[in-house]
């Protein structure tokens, strides 16, 4: 998809609902639209990204785009390559299990520590939040589950209602988007879609219950079972990238 054909509808912040477009500064409205470009793939991984074709796409100043790119690169999305420029970031195979490790072990102690601190109008928020997913027509369709960010995502809700501040950071901060871009272009797939659906309202069913130690094995097994089927299908678009190089390579003069 064209940049330029992009709407002003991007997603809110993590941490609040959308905020009204007249209110935003223009680098942040274009932080949002690149960052959903990113996480949905429409400017794909290792894809090169430059302020010249940006700010013509966007018809900005370098100034906004720059601060917008600076964003980027602290959350993860883009990184800079010395002699090479700006790339949409691509994780190897051992990054992208080293992340999902890393979120089994974290997302499973906020689950248990929601389950010890989340109030009764946190939980009731917790399945109203499930209540829209279950009106997706992607998930009813059983082709893809996309969270909305922020306050709209299920795994973003467990760790805020953890209440414990440095989980929050690491998770719904410096982690956030790039883990967000892999949950969403790899896992909702096959059967995993309704599956992880019907595993969330195990997983609130334990919080609401109390019981810390059913809601961290839950989490647990519900990130390790992401981690399979995103690993699997990122390594069949791996091989799909592979077997298209070498076919242009023997299709070449």
């Amino acid at each position: 998809m064209a940049l330029s054909s992009f709407t002003d509808n991007a997603t809110g912040t993590p941490g609040g609902h959308d905020d009204p477009p007249e209110v935003r500064t223009l680098a942040e409205r274009v932080f949002q639209q690149l960052q959903s470009a990113i996480v949905r793939g429409e400017l794909a991984p290792g894809a090169k990204i430059t302020e010249p074709g940006l700010a013509k796409a966007y018809g900005i100043s370098r100034g906004p785009l720059r601060e917008a790119m600076r964003r980027l690169e602290a959350h993860r999305l883009i990184e800079r390559i010395p002699h090479v420029g700006a790339r949409v970031v691509k994780l190897s195979m051992r990054e992208l299990l080293e992340l999902f490790d890393l979120r089994e072990a974290l997302e499973s102690m906020a689950a248990r520590l929601a389950a010890r601190h989340m109030t009764a109008t946190e939980i009731a928020g917790l399945r109203d939040v499930l209540a829209v997913h279950e009106r997706q027509e992607d998930l009813q369709r059983d082709e893809a589950y996309f969270q909305r960010e922020g306050d709209l995502d299920f795994h973003y809700c467990i760790v805020q209602g953890s209440h414990n501040r440095m989980l929050m950071t690491m998770l719904c901060d410096d982690l956030y988007y790039l883990v967000r871009l892999y949950r969403t272009q790899f896992s909702a797939n096959g059967a995993r879609p309704q599956r992880a659906f019907v595993e969330h309202h195990r997983i609130v069913d334990a919080i609401e219950a109390g019981d810390e130690e059913l809601a961290e094995l839950l989490m647990r097994r519900h990130v390790s079972a992401s981690r399979e089927n995103v690993a699997k299908h990122y390594a069949e678009a791996l091989e799909g990238e592979a077997g298209h190089a070498d076919s242009e390579e023997r299709s070449t003069p």
